[in-house]
């Protein structure tokens, strides 16, 4: 029997790609899955999906922006009162915006990715750490990326915040010593998602290059591994996972096609 059913999982960001993947197969190993993004849209969909297949108490679902630290608080007090805190929080939102020169970089792109990828995952795990500590259990688990061990050329900010997800993961590690909450990362490379759709600002056609030649890893290929993560004893701590694709052997080498 898998070690996750009947656990509460809080998944940020769950209206696309890793989150979605990642809600999906939380629910399939038997989770209570708490739902949390932007697009209510999104969520609705994923809810009835979720509820088709695993039954109804398998997914709720919020819209929480989790650069909006009222908003995340109260939200999480929300659910914290009606459910109690999650068994595992997995701090999957995030995003990256444009691909510049630092010079050259919008301000207002890096105000996107510092408010999302860092404000954001602090926003969250503040909100319920101190519940998960008081209940004696919880797993944070943080999705990184290759992009927070080697920077590569114009991903200036973004790398620096995944830079600051990797130094957040290993600090949080150690400030939870003596208590049993465990802290992850799952450090992904390259992945087929809506992350270059975003990044380039809708250019489907630049977007696409990103993958050309090479077989990507898929979201739920991360969400293999997550749920892995998730899922091993008490008494085990995997603190950082790098996922590749096999194209893929760093952040510069890829094995493209033609």
């Amino acid at each position: 029997m898998t070690r996750l059913r009947g656990k509460r999982v809080l998944v940020t960001g769950a209206s696309s790609g890793i989150g979605r993947a990642c809600a999906r197969r939380f629910a399939a190993e038997g989770a209570q899955v708490i739902a949390w993004a932007r697009r209510e849209d999104r969520l609705r969909e994923l809810a009835d999906e979720l509820s088709q297949s695993a039954g109804e108490a398998a997914i709720a679902t919020a819209a929480v922006d989790v650069r909006d630290r009222a908003a995340v608080f109260a939200a999480a007090n929300a659910l914290v009162h009606e459910r109690g805190a999650p068994d595992v929080l997995l701090n999957n939102a995030g995003l990256a915006a444009g691909l510049d020169s630092l010079q050259q970089g919008d301000p207002d792109d890096w105000d996107r990715m510092i408010d999302t990828n860092l404000k954001g995952l602090l926003n969250v795990t503040r909100a319920f750490l101190p519940h998960m500590i008081e209940q004696g259990r919880g797993h944070v688990i943080n999705i990184g990326s290759t992009a927070g061990h080697l920077a590569y050329p114009k991903g200036n900010v973004y790398c620096a915040t995944k830079f600051g997800v990797k130094a957040l993961t290993e600090g949080l590690s150690l400030d939870l010593v003596g208590t049993p909450i465990r802290v992850s990362s799952v450090d992904p490379g390259m992945v087929e998602t809506e992350f270059s759709d975003v990044r380039f600002h809708g250019d489907a056609e630049r977007a696409a290059a990103v993958y050309r030649g090479l077989q990507p890893l898929t979201p739920d290929d991360v969400a293999d591994v997550v749920a892995y993560v998730a899922g091993v004893p008490q008494h085990v701590n995997i603190l950082d996972v790098v996922v590749y694709p096999t194209a893929q052997r760093s952040v510069f080498v890829i094995a493209r096609d033609g």
